[in-house]
C-alpha cells in the first residue's frame, strides 16, 4: 500500500509538459572556442561594435572570471589539460603535433569518472590531437564521438562519428551545433544525466565568417590596443622578440598597426556564429527543461594577441596569450551576474565539474576545484601563484623559445630558457601592459630573487620536467639556425 501511494504521487507530479527524465545529478555542457581573446566579447567593451548577446546572457546568469588562465597557450596542450586536469608536461601533449596524443591511460579524462557514475558523455567538435590519417580519433571517456582531424575546415569536412568517417558540407560552427542538438534531443539515453563537450573550430584561422556574417564589421575600425598602440621599440626586451615580430610582419603583411586590418575583423565576424551556437544550445536546454539543472561552461583553449605588442597568434607568456574568457552558469551553486577575481586555471575545470557532480576527484589531477570560490571567494585560501609553460613548437620554431613563467597576483617572471638572451620581469600592478621589463632594474633585485626561488618551488609542486620530449629536442638545431646561434639553456 505504501509503495503504491508513492508511485501515485510521482505520477501525479508529472505533467504532459515535463515528460522528460529529471536526473538528480547536474548535467554538463562545455562549449570551448579556439583562439578567442579574453576581451573579444561584448561585455569587455573593447570593441564597441561587437554584440554577443548569448554569451552576455550566460554572464548575467552566471559567473565570469577576470583572471582565468591556461597553463600553456596552444590548442592541443590546452585541450588535453581541460580534459585531464594535468599540466602539458605531465599529460604529454606539449605542442600541436599530429603524432602526439595525451597519455589517456595514465591520466584519463574526467569524463571517465562521470561515465563510471551513470553519466552519458558526448564529444562533438575539435580535439586536435594525434591527427594522422588512419589514427582512430575516438578518445576514452565518451559514449558518442563526432570529430574531425587536425584543424578541420570551415565549409567542408571529413567527420568521424564513433569511428566511421563520412563527408559533410556546411559551415562548421552550424554543423557542430546541429549535431549537438540532435544528440541532446534524440540520440542520448534520456534516463541518464548527460555531459556534452561542444568544442568549436572557430575562431581559429584562416578566419572565415559564416556567409551571413561576412562584412558585418566592414565599416568599423579597430580600437588601438591598450598597451602602447600595439607597437614596441623592444627597448629592454629580449632579443628573440625582434625575430618573432619580423616573422609576423611577413605573415600578416601588416608592418604596423592598422585600424582596418582585416584579420581581427574577420575573427570578430567569425565569433558571431559561435554566439548564435551558444544561444541555440541554451534554447535546446530550455526545451528539454534541463537548463537550470545543467552546468553550462563557455571558454577558449587559449588567449590571442589582437595587436598587443605588435603581435598576432598566442603561445608566449604575455597576458593576452595566457588569459582566457571563462563563464560558468549553474544557478544551484553559482551566483548570477558575479565576477570572480582569484587566479584560476584550465586544469581546474575537471575537478570543479566532478565536485559539482558530487564525485570524487582522482588523486592525479593537478588542478583545484573552484567550488569553494562560488560560496565566498574572499574567505577561500587560494593559489598565490602558478606556472605557465611553453615548449618550442616543432612546426613553428620561430614563434618563441621554450619558456617557463611564474605569475603571481602582482608580478610575472619569465625564464626564456636562452643562454645568451635576457629573461623578463613585470610589475603587473603598475604595468599591466607588460611593456617595461624590470629584469635588470636593481630596485627589483630582492623581488627577482624571491620570484626565482618561488618559481623553483612551484616547478617542484607540479613535478615540472625540464627535459623536453623527443620532438622538442629535435627542434633545437632549427631554433639555433633561425635565431643566429641562440642556444637553449641546458638543465
Amino acid at each position: 500500500m505504501k509503495k503504491a501511494s508513492v508511485r501515485n504521487l510521482v505520477l501525479l507530479s508529472v505533467t504532459s509538459s515535463t515528460l522528460v527524465a529529471q536526473p538528480s545529478k547536474p548535467n554538463v555542457v562545455f562549449i570551448l572556442v579556439d583562439d578567442l581573446a579574453y576581451d573579444a566579447i561584448e561585455s569587455s567593451g573593447r570593441y564597441p561594435f561587437l554584440k554577443t548577446p548569448n554569451i552576455s546572457r550566460l554572464q548575467k546568469e552566471g559567473a565570469s572570471f577576470s583572471n582565468f588562465f591556461v597553463t600553456m597557450a596552444l590548442s592541443s596542450p590546452s585541450r588535453a589539460s581541460f580534459l585531464t586536469g594535468m599540466y602539458p608536461h605531465k599529460h604529454g601533449v606539449t605542442q600541436n603535433n599530429e603524432k602526439v596524443d595525451a597519455n589517456w591511460e595514465k591520466y584519463p579524462p574526467y569524463t571517465t569518472v562521470l561515465q563510471a557514475n551513470g553519466y552519458e558523455s558526448a564529444f562533438i567538435g575539435k580535439m586536435h590531437q594525434a591527427s594522422l590519417w588512419g589514427k582512430d580519433q575516438v578518445r576514452p571517456g565518451f559514449d558518442y564521438w563526432l570529430g574531425f582531424r587536425g584543424q578541420g575546415h570551415y565549409f567542408k569536412n571529413v567527420f568521424n562519428e564513433n569511428g566511421v568517417e563520412f563527408n559533410k558540407e556546411g559551415y562548421i560552427t552550424d554543423v557542430l551545433t546541429e549535431f549537438s542538438r540532435t544528440w541532446l534531443l534524440e540520440k542520448r539515453n534520456k534516463d541518464k544525466p548527460f555531459h556534452l563537450c561542444l568544442w568549436h573550430k572557430s575562431v581559429h584561422g584562416p578566419f572565415q565568417p559564416a556567409p551571413r556574417h561576412l562584412g558585418v564589421f566592414a565599416n568599423d575600425s579597430l580600437p588601438l590596443p591598450p598597451n602602447k598602440n600595439g607597437v614596441t621599440t623592444y627597448e629592454g626586451k629580449p632579443e628573440w622578440q625582434k625575430y618573432k615580430k619580423s616573422y609576423y610582419k611577413i605573415w600578416d603583411k601588416e608592418p604596423e598597426w592598422n585600424p582596418k586590418f582585416q584579420e581581427p575583423l574577420d575573427i570578430l565576424e567569425t565569433l558571431l556564429a559561435v554566439d548564435e551556437s551558444v544561444g541555440k544550445i541554451y534554447a535546446t536546454l530550455q526545451e528539454m527543461k534541463q537548463l537550470d539543472n545543467t552546468i553550462f561552461i563557455f571558454s577558449s583553449d587559449n588567449g590571442y594577441f589582437m595587436g598587443e605588442h605588435g603581435y598576432w597568434d598566442k603561445r608566449i607568456s604575455y597576458e593576452e596569450s595566457m588569459r582566457i574568457p571563462m563563464i560558468i552558469r549553474y544557478p544551484a551553486k553559482v551566483k548570477a551576474d558575479s565576477q570572480l577575481k582569484k587566479m584560476c586555471l584550465n586544469v581546474d575545470i575537471a575537478p570543479t565539474i566532478l565536485q559539482l557532480a558530487g564525485l570524487k576527484v582522482p588523486s592525479y589531477i593537478q588542478g583545484k576545484s573552484m567550488v569553494p570560490l562560488f560560496k565566498n571567494e574572499e574567505r577561500v585560501n587560494w593559489r598565490k601563484q602558478f606556472i605557465f609553460q611553453y615548449f618550442v613548437d616543432d612546426e613553428y620554431p620561430y614563434a618563441g623559445p621554450t619558456q617557463v613563467a611564474l605569475r603571481t597576483d602582482r608580478y610575472k617572471l619569465v625564464d626564456n630558457n636562452l643562454e645568451n638572451d635576457i629573461d623578463e620581469l613585470y610589475d603587473l600592478q603598475n604595468d599591466p601592459g607588460e611593456m617595461n621589463n624590470l629584469i635588470a632594474n636593481p630596485t627589483y633585485g630582492k623581488v627577482l630573487a624571491d620570484l626565482r626561488r618561488r618559481m623553483e618551488d612551484e616547478k617542484k609542486n607540479i613535478d615540472y620536467n625540464d627535459d623536453r620530449d623527443f620532438w622538442l629536442r629535435q627542434q633545437v638545431p632549427l631554433w639555433d639556425a633561425k635565431y643566429k646561434g641562440k642556444k637553449q639553456k641546458q638543465h
